[in-house]
């Protein structure tokens, strides 16, 4: 292969244009994320006070100094829609990320404790078991952060406590499937929360600071008229040395950290022999060329609005190995790109959009879809599409079945998919280049990238004529000033909802990216998933029980 041949001009006054745009989105992002992070360190003065440290502390003390660290889903819960949206924190009340400890790669969760004293919030827990699922499929250890007041009983809703039972099922299925589940319990688990440690197969508690019961005093004495102390109900030293709950007591959190980074250690995960194929991996990783662009450029490539035209193949060159691109098929279905190269030394298909996806451009990507899976090489999907092309002579042609049999190759490839949403992501598009519906590995969101059934002016367009028509089916001569207000209010709904920081916030992504950081989340990504493959686990019938 060599490099693709780049027409891109990153100095042109419409890339600069759109660099402008691009770095404001990120620098929204940002803020955003940065507004968790100031609520949770406004505890900072009552953390010291009681000799703690605060969330992201403890993260960043379990974590391998200078290693990677992927945070996802950091816009959990950020409230776009809403006339108070600039008062919305995002995060979910949850801290999560993949990230080494003792040179193992292990799934991370942390209470933001920080926040509404680490009360579970709804898009948290949606959170949490989205983590659950990715550690649990890329054989992660799961190692958890718990300080948490539980629900928050002023929010309560039903369907919160009852899909909640979801997090604990996760739990045994982890550790039954031979995935260690260890538990830094560092302040209160309640209720439902004192399941957290009950279903770990290692507890580590703090002196003087965990607590772990199914009803705490006020609710003791409020159910049976018994008065005991949180000591006596669930403290530390009573859980290591009475009910066997934990196994390791530490005098504070740091201690408590450390023991984790022991434990993990002392699994042996990160030299255990691997594969014959993981060991050709890790040579090959040690010699891939970076792209020959300034990866600056990714910040030039995509306009503010959809209907501007993109090269994808100037954005999938600047990912990939080399810059270099084996395109399939270049010459037929041209408005659909496939073409295979390597991302940090993995072999991967990249499949992504110029245009719509017309006919020649669905059986293009089946084909091609079931080339990598002969192949065993993962897909990468860079989605800018308004769907799938319409109109007489698609319809005529068989677009729906065309279309169909791309989604049925997305539906059941057996190698693993990732998706990056750079621009546009609409109507059955979003399907057939594999949108969170599909269960990609892995899914991340450029700060420009839009989600909806439709652009919103087409949808209200589509309105408005099918309201014009039933009025003058009976007789009524459609009032254009009122036609046009519903058109307006059509459009800024789709606007609003289609927002990479409103879909993020509904969990609809793994994340909001810097687009300079796609090469290094996909190659991330890409080496999760080969580790996790190659990683022999000892599934049992059932999880380590608490003895």
């Amino acid at each position: 292969m060599t490099a693709f041949a780049s027409r891109w001009n990153a100095a042109s006054a419409q890339a600069q244009q759109r660099r402008a745009h691009m770095l404001a989105r990120i620098g929204q992002l940002r803020a955003l994320e940065q507004r968790a992070q100031d609520a949770s360190a406004q505890a900072g003065p009552r953390f010291a006070k009681r000799h703690q440290l605060l969330p992201r502390e403890r993260v960043a003390l379990l974590l391998d100094a200078g290693s990677p660290w992927l945070p996802l889903a950091s816009l959990a819960g950020f409230l776009h829609d809403v006339p108070d949206a600039d008062k919305s924190v995002p995060g979910g009340g949850i801290v999560a990320g993949i990230g080494f400890i003792s040179g193992t790669r292990c799934m991370v969760v942390a209470s933001d404790s920080g926040i509404e004293a680490g009360a579970i919030q709804p898009m948290g827990l949606d959170k949490i078991l989205r983590v659950q699922e990715i550690a649990l499929r890329e054989r992660l250890p799961f190692i958890h952060l718990v300080e948490s007041a539980g629900a928050n009983l002023m929010r309560y809703r039903v369907e919160g406590f009852v899909y909640g039972g979801s997090m604990f099922r996760n739990l045994a299925r982890l550790s039954a499937a031979g995935i260690p589940v260890i538990t830094v319990q560092h302040g209160s688990g309640t209720a439902g929360g004192a399941y957290m440690p009950g279903l770990s197969d290692i507890v580590i508690m703090v002196e003087g600071r965990s607590r772990a019961f199914l009803a705490g005093p006020p609710l003791l004495k409020a159910a049976t008229g018994e008065v005991a102390t949180e000591e006596e109900l669930g403290g530390a030293l009573m859980h290591t040395t009475v009910s066997g709950l934990g196994e390791y007591l530490a005098r504070d959190d740091r201690e408590a950290l450390g023991i984790a980074r022991h434990v993990v250690a002392q699994l042996q995960w990160s030299n255990r022999p691997q594969t014959l194929a993981g060991q050709a991996q890790a040579a090959i990783e040690k010699w891939y060329a970076e792209p020959p662009w300034p990866v600056d450029d990714l910040l030039t490539l995509m306009p503010a609005h959809h209907r501007e035209p993109v090269d994808m193949r100037e954005v999938a060159a600047r990912i990939v190995d080399g810059g270099a691109l084996l395109e399939f098929k270049s010459g037929h279905g041209m408005a659909t790109v496939c073409a295979q190269a390597a991302i940090q030394g993995h072999a991967v298909g990249l499949i992504t959009n110029n245009g719509p996806i017309d006919i020649a451009g669905a059986n293009k990507a089946t084909h091609f879809i079931q080339w990598m899976c002969q192949l065993g090489h993962p897909i990468v999907y860079l989605q800018n599409t308004t769907g799938y092309m319409v109109g007489k002579e698609m319809e005529q042609g068989g677009i729906i079945k065309h279309g169909s049999k791309m989604i049925q190759a997305v539906t059941n490839a057996t190698v693993p998919q990732l998706t990056i949403q750079c621009g546009a992501s609409f109507g059955a598009g979003n399907y057939g280049m594999c949108g969170r519906g599909f269960a990609p590995r892995f899914l991340f969101a450029w700060p420009t990238a839009t989600t909806a059934v439709m652009g919103g002016e087409q949808a209200a367009g589509t309105m408005r004529i099918v309201t014009e028509a039933a009025l003058r089916r009976k007789g009524v001569e459609p009032d254009q000033h009122k036609m046009q207000q519903q058109f307006d209010a059509v459009v800024a709904m789709f606007e609003r909802q289609q927002d990479a920081f409103a879909t993020s916030g509904m969990l609809l992504d793994d994340g909001v990216i810097d687009p300079r950081d796609t090469r290094a989340v996909l190659g991330f990504c890409l080496s999760t998933i080969a580790e996790g493959a190659a990683r022999e686990l000892r599934p049992m019938q059932f999880g380590v029980a608490r003895m």
